[in-house]
Order: structure tokens, then C-alpha cells, then sequence
């Protein structure tokens, strides 16, 4: 077993011999072998065993702490890596203007790239004339990349593509349990929106396991802005994977896997939100922020209007894993998902070392 993930509430870990058992109270939840574990993610309120915590340190086993939400706390730093070369050639490269501006349209372009094949491919699956309308406006915005002069104007691309690719999903989701009106996060505010960002949680760990193994600094990118706990570089790296995690949630939608009945949806928090972004337009407009503030309901931190509940988050962590481990033939060769992830943060390692190497994103074949 490479990875287990642990989702129930008020659950221990303890170790007993080459076995990790799974408690809650007295009662054994079930029972792992703990020989060939490399990856444990922790979900909720688990709590770990001095035990446990010294084999997680000794067998440098990576682990990784979400929210009940799939929201990333942080993870078990085991050692720091020893490529003090690889970090100078980073901090080097990433504080030249002119580098940044050029990964930066690498990344948004491989990003950009891989939506208009999940939607060519959705179009030619499904005749809906919509999508390649919305491949030509993607495609026209990628076109800019190269007049760009800034890393401002980049993100300005990359967010107006992203914006059009959104607009195709009411064309992609099939169910009409799931309507979608456009992309919402920190919180997502509709069943569709929190299935994504759970997985886009689950991607940005999995690319800060490899950014961290290939010795990395993950807090200084390129087409993200430093900013205070940000993992600047993760993000950066992140963009090219967003799409598996698209196709996946599409896909349980779509084959009605998950359901409405599998969310818990506070609607006093939603209509508290709604309030909130209400004020906020108007604060735009001119009014006065801090009386709004004032006068808008407290939102208590840590709980969000739509959440998963813990049996669809196991079924959806159980198919991510599988996503994970599936393998995907590149030039002749077959790979496991994850360890592609892996290969594309050293070749990005290397590309901060040797720029003349260059970079390229991985493409997905839809």
C-alpha cells in the first residue's frame, strides 16, 4: 500500500508490531500493514501515537494534514532537502524578470492547453456546438501569451481562459442534480464548486510531495505572487494537473456517483455569505467598509456552507487513489499517474538549473 488516507472522526492511529491499527474509543476500525506505506493523509480529527509518529519519522513516510473539508493544514517536514544548488539556481532564476515572465507563460500555456482538449474531446463525444466555440476564445487568449510584458498580463490571460472554460461546464455536467453557474471557492458555495476544491486540495498535495522531494523551495513560483503561507511554486505547478481533477469530479457527476444527499449544506451560512459579497459590491462602489463590517453577521471560522459528508468523502478519496495509481503511456512508455507528477518537478528543477532545457507541461490526450 503507497498511500492511505484516515477520514474517520475522533479516530487514533497506534502501531502494533508491522501493523497500524485504526481506533476509535476501544474499538478496532480496521487494521493496515504498515510495511510499504510512503504517503498517510490525515482528514479531520485523527490523532497519532507517539508509536506511530516515530515510525512515520524513521521510515520518512510523508504525511499530510487536511480539514474535514479536504482544506490543507500541513504536513509532517520529516528532513529538509540537502540541494543547497538546486535552491540558489531557484532564488536566482525566480528573482529575474524576464525568467519569471517566460515560466510564467509556460505554465498558463500548458494549463490553457490541456482545458481545450478535455473540451475538444467532450465536443467531439457529445456534438455540443458550445465547446468549440469556447475552444476558439481560449485558443484566441493563448494566442496574447507571447505580447504579454508583465506576469500581470499573464494572469490576466490565464484568468480570462479559465473564466471561458468555466462557462462550458453547465455543457459538460449532465445532471441536473448539480447546476453550476460559475466557479466559486474559499468557500465553494454549491455542491459542484466543493467536489473541486476537495480535489484541487488533494492535487496541490500531491505536487508539494514532488516539489519537496526534488529539493525545491515550494513558497517562491513564478506565475503566483509570494504571499505570506502561500506555496507559491505548488501553485505554479499545480495548473497543468487542475483538469484531472475536472474530469474526474465530471465524471462522478455525470455517472451519478455522488448525489445532493451526499452534502451537508448550511443554508443560514449561505445566505450569510451571499450577504457578505452583496456588501462587498457595494463597498466597491463606494460606501464605507468598516461599518459594513460591522454590521454584517459574524461567519464562524472553519465552517463552510456546503461540505461533504464523511461517507462521500471516503468514496471520493478512494476514487483520487485510483486516479492516482492508474497509468497513462508517454512516448512508448507506461507510468503511474503519480510518479508523472513526480518527473515533471524535477524537470522543472532542471529547467530552473539549465533554462536552455526548457519545460513543457504535461498534455493530456483526452
Amino acid at each position: 500500500m503507497e498511500a492511505l488516507y484516515i477520514i474517520e472522526p475522533g479516530s487514533f492511529l497506534r502501531k502494533d508490531g508491522n501493523t497500524l491499527k485504526i481506533l476509535r474509543g476501544d474499538t478496532v476500525l480496521d487494521s493496515i500493514p504498515a510495511t510499504g506505506l510512503e504517503r498517510l493523509t490525515l482528514v479531520g480529527h485523527v490523532s497519532l501515537t507517539g508509536a506511530v509518529l516515530d515510525f512515520l519519522m524513521k521510515n520518512r513516510i510523508e504525511t499530510v494534514f487536511l480539514t474535514t473539508t479536504g482544506r490543507y493544514r500541513g504536513r509532517l517536514v520529516i528532513n529538509e532537502h540537502h540541494h543547497v544548488a538546486r535552491r540558489q539556481a531557484q532564488y536566482a532564476r525566480l528573482g529575474n524578470r524576464d525568467f519569471v515572465l517566460e515560466a510564467a507563460r509556460i505554465l498558463v500555456r500548458g494549463k490553457l492547453e490541456n482545458q481545450v482538449a478535455l473540451l475538444m474531446r467532450r465536443a467531439r463525444d457529445h456534438g455540443i456546438s458550445q465547446l468549440r466555440e469556447g475552444v476558439v476564445r481560449i485558443r484566441a487568449a493563448m494566442q496574447k501569451l507571447e505580447d504579454c510584458s508583465s506576469t500581470d498580463a499573464v494572469r490576466g490571460v490565464e484568468g480570462y481562459g479559465t473564466r471561458v472554460y468555466f462557462e462550458m461546464f453547465p455543457f459538460l455536467i449532465r445532471s441536473k442534480e448539480f447546476p453550476f453557474k460559475s466557479r466559486n471557492r474559499r468557500p465553494p458555495r454549491d455542491p459542484f464548486n466543493a467536489l473541486l476544491s476537495f480535489v484541487y486540495t488533494l492535487l496541490t498535495g500531491e505536487v508539494q510531495s514532488a516539489v519537496s522531494s526534488v529539493g525545491l523551495d515550494p513558497y517562491l513560483g513564478s506565475l503566483h505572487e509570494v504571499t505570506h503561507k502561500r506555496p507559491s511554486l505548488v501553485c505554479d505547478l499545480v495548473e497543468e494537473w487542475r483538469v484531472l481533477g475536472d474530469r474526474l469530479v465530471l465524471g462522478l457527476v455525470n455517472r451519478q456517483l455522488v448525489s445532493p444527499g451526499d452534502f451537508v449544506i448550511r443554508k443560514d451560512l449561505l445566505k450569510r455569505w451571499k450577504q457578505k459579497e452583496g456588501k462587498q459590491k457595494e463597498c466597491a462602489a463606494g460606501c464605507d467598509a468598516a461599518t459594513d463590517e460591522r454590521e454584517s453577521a459574524p461567519i464562524p471560522q472553519g465552517l463552510r456552507p456546503v461540505e461533504l459528508k464523511p461517507e462521500a468523502s471516503r468514496a471520493l478519496l478512494k476514487s483520487f487513489e485510483r486516479q492516482m495509481q492508474s497509468s497513462i503511456t508517454v512516448e512508448d512508455s507506461t507510468a503511474q499517474l503519480r510518479w508523472l507528477i513526480h518527473g515533471q518537478a524535477r524537470n522543472f528543477a532542471r529547467f530552473l538549473e539549465d533554462p536552455s532545457r526548457g519545460y513543457k507541461p504535461f498534455r493530456f490526450n483526452m
